[in-house]
């Protein structure tokens, strides 16, 4: 995400339009979203090139993040006296302390000349926030040398114009600021010839136990190293099974600055975690034995709150997991922010341990309720380190959603967002508890996913029916009062959560029980079998407005329909934000996206709507950042309803284009409420058998201006500057149908 794959393509383009040299660019890419990484295989000649493998030998390497020299063999195949260009933020003697041993003897027993950058401050400093690729390609002509470095900045500049004008000549400005500061910032650094005696005994060498799965799987792909595994590594998991919570061994370490927690002005909210999109912050609740167990920087205070006497609290940021977005720093509602920003670096030595501790702590989740934000934050989530966006706005509804249901949830994932920073293999980000219970996740395809988990639905409800039947059936026989006692308080309570647990752990501890009456024998071999389903599960069918508002909306409708009592969750970014941000029958009038390239002309479709007219359908429209209660309360109501039911979610995207970054999408998703650009409304058909209304509107009148809204999104601004007639047009329309879709919303909640 800090644009090095769009400035490598520029750098092709630049070659081969304006030189006699044959080029050629190929892109590989990780499954993680925006944020993963990705290798640059550029090569330039005099004669045609004809090599369809990937760069084994390389002239120039850069390597763009810091953290990597850690995680990859970055050297591999570099040419003896080849070029090595590392951004980081490392005087020459933090070099020497902080450079893997390996990484140090290669340069100098292979004379590599070793450049450094400090693009990462220099970025920040300009105001292109993470946007290092400008800096970065500059440094790459200055020092690769393919064609003279003034052609090379001319064509830089002529590439910026025709990228960044229709976003403003202020982005043209910053981006020519850095190209000239690529040039002028280069570090050439003299490598000591102590460096070939580097030895490995400087690396950190001690190695943890770790599963095989992830010692023989996971390790070598996370390395870039998957295609060297043999087929003989995946016996066992031939049918694609993958072992759950893969994400936490990752350690992915891709953060810039992280939060750093000021206890003194933390009012123990929760806020943060609730709303994070990595699940990467965390508070923790601790008796007096386990904070004088605590490494001394896990420091705590005391917890707030009924039921907290005698705990301190602390809240715990996992450095090596965290994205480093900031949403946490942005909702923090303290007088005086609870967290700041600090350099990774800075924090990782002490803050690493802080967490492995605190991953040894018991979850205290029984003393506050769960139906409350801050309650929800002390239950483990089941959903962590995903291979989303720096402050995607998607994970933290299913986040949430794990923290209140996933030790017994089923999902069917549509193919999408959700489906790639829900399973990107080799990590699974579905983890469980320490009863080893989590989310049981499949995805099957785009344009299937709700029958696929209308199938899931049917099916359990097939074997707990006849789980009914059999524990009817053994009533009838010969058994001790125990096991009558424990069947009748599970038939009597099936269909409640709570009561189908307690009554569950009483029938397992009765299955190894020995019987006389062969047929009883027979039939607690069978329950035994379908153990699993003895709890009541939640069924979630979740996936994007593209799955749900297009490719799979009949699906959607006849599975809702029915009358299941499944649970949908539509993360509603407004396009498709995996393919590429294609426009979908969720993008609003005025949104340029791919296939409306000059504005959407048609109105958005009112999917909640529809789905109030079959009136026993639970409809709610939540955004979290406007109201994290009412997300609350419409996820509680909507699995709890022994029917069908259907939660749209506004999930802000790096796609938007938000001006103020990722970091703010809580923020941007308050701010869309509070502009009439999307209501919060929660339609129970319940309600109506109690005589009441069904249509409940949880937003208010609009108070901010509906228009500056839109001015904070690239999608619509850009329309602005190319077609200032058209967008004015388009945005008065836009807004004449958001202030419609209210007052009709009002007309039906009175």
């Amino acid at each position: 995400s800090d644009g090095t794959v769009g400035a490598n393509k520029n750098a092709i383009k630049i070659i081969g339009d304006n030189t006699d040299l044959y080029a050629q660019g190929y892109f590989s890419y990780d499954s993680k979203k925006s944020g993963g990484v990705t290798i640059s295989h550029l090569r330039f000649g005099k004669k045609p090139i004809k090599s369809t493998y990937l760069i084994e030998e390389a002239d120039f390497v850069a390597c763009h993040k810091q953290s990597y020299v850690y995680q990859y063999d970055l050297l591999k195949g570099l040419k003896k006296g080849g070029t090595f260009l590392l951004n980081c933020r490392w005087s020459d003697d933090e070099l020497e302390e902080n450079l893997p041993a390996s990484l140090k003897k290669y340069i100098a027993d292979n004379e590599i000349k070793f450049y450094t950058m400090n693009a990462t401050d220099i970025a920040a400093e300009i105001g292109l926030g993470n946007r290092i690729n400008m800096i970065m390609q500059a440094a790459f002509f200055a020092l690769a040398e393919v064609i003279p470095l003034q052609d090379a900045i001319k064509y830089l500049e002529e590439a910026i114009r025709s990228s960044y004008e229709k976003k403003g000549e202020a982005i043209v400005q910053m981006n020519n600021i850095a190209v000239q500061r690529g040039v002028e910032s280069l570090v050439k650094i003299d490598v000591p010839a102590s460096w070939s005696m580097a030895t490995e005994q400087e690396m950190e060498n001690s190695e943890k136990e770790v599963p095989d799965f992830i010692k023989n799987v996971l390790i070598p792909m996370s390395k870039q190293e998957g295609d060297t595994l043999p087929v003989s590594t995946f016996i066992g998991a031939e049918d694609g099974t993958f072992p759950m919570g893969t994400a936490a061994y990752e350690k992915r370490a891709i953060a810039t600055n992280i939060p750093e927690w000021e206890m003194d002005t933390c009012i123990q909210c929760n806020q943060c975690s609730f709303v994070c999109p990595h699940a990467a912050i965390r508070p923790f609740l601790m008796n007096e034995e386990e904070v004088e167990n605590a490494p001394v920087a896990f420091a705590g205070k005391k917890a707030i709150g009924k039921g907290f006497e005698g705990l301190s609290y602390r809240i715990q940021v996992s450095p090596l997991d965290c994205t480093g977005c900031g949403v946490c720093v942005d909702v923090c509602p303290a007088k005086e922010k609870a967290l700041i920003m600090k350099p990774l670096e800075e924090q990782t030595e002490e803050q690493v341990p802080n967490w492995e501790y605190a991953m040894t702590l018991p979850v205290r989740d029984q003393i506050m309720s769960l139906n409350t934000v801050k309650g929800s934050q002390f239950s483990q989530p089941l959903l962590e380190f995903s291979g989303a966006c720096a402050g995607c706005g998607e994970t933290p509804y299913t986040k949430v959603l794990t923290q209140l249901f996933g030790d017994r949830m089923m999902i069917a994932n549509a193919t999408g967002c959700s489906s790639i920073w829900g399973a990107s293999a080799p990590a699974t980000p579905y983890c469980t508890n320490a009863q080893g219970k989590g989310p049981a996740w499949a995805n099957s395809l785009f344009e299937d996913n709700a029958e696929y988990g209308y199938g899931m639905a049917t099916a359990m409800k097939q074997i707990r029916s006849r789980l009914t039947d059999i524990m009817e059936e053994a009533l009838t026989l010969d058994i001790p009062e125990s096991h009558q006692e424990a069947l009748k308080s599970w038939l009597e309570g099936k269909e409640d959560a709570d009561a189908s647990k307690a009554a569950t752990e009483k029938i397992l501890s009765l299955l190894q029980v020995e019987l006389e009456d062969p047929k009883a024998k027979e039939l607690l071999v069978e329950i035994a079998d379908k153990k699993d389903f003895l709890i009541k599960k939640s069924m979630w069918i979740i996936g994007g407005d593209g799955w749900a508002y297009d490719i799979d909306y009949g699906g959607l409708d006849h599975v809702l329909a029915s009358g299941e009592n499944v649970n949908v969750l539509v993360y509603d970014t407004e396009i498709y934000s995996n393919t590429g941000g294609q426009s979908s029958k969720a993008t609003p009038i005025g949104a340029v996206a791919k296939f409306a390239s000059s504005g959407k002309r048609t109105k958005k479709k009112d999917l909640g709507l529809l789905f109030t007219n079959y009136g026993y359908v639970y409809v709610a429209q939540v955004s979290m950042g406007a109201n994290q209660a009412q997300f609350l309360k419409a996820i509680k109501e909507a699995e709890k309803y022994d029917g069908p039911s259907i939660i749209i979610a506004y999930a802000p995207c790096i796609s938007h284009g938000y001006k103020g970054g990722m970091g703010k999408s809580q923020s941007y998703a308050k701010e869309a409420v509070e502009s009439g650009y999307w209501h919060l409304f929660r339609y129970n058909p319940e309600l109506k058998d109690k005589g009441k209304n069904p249509f409940v509107l949880d937003s208010k009148k609009p108070t901010a201006s509906f228009k500056d809204f839109l001015m904070e999104q690239v999608r619509y601004s850009s329309l602005l500057k190319e077609f200032p007639e058209t967008a004015e047009e388009l945005f008065a329309k836009a807004e004449v149908d958001a202030t419609e879709k209210y007052e009709k919303y009002l007309e039906m909640s009175q």
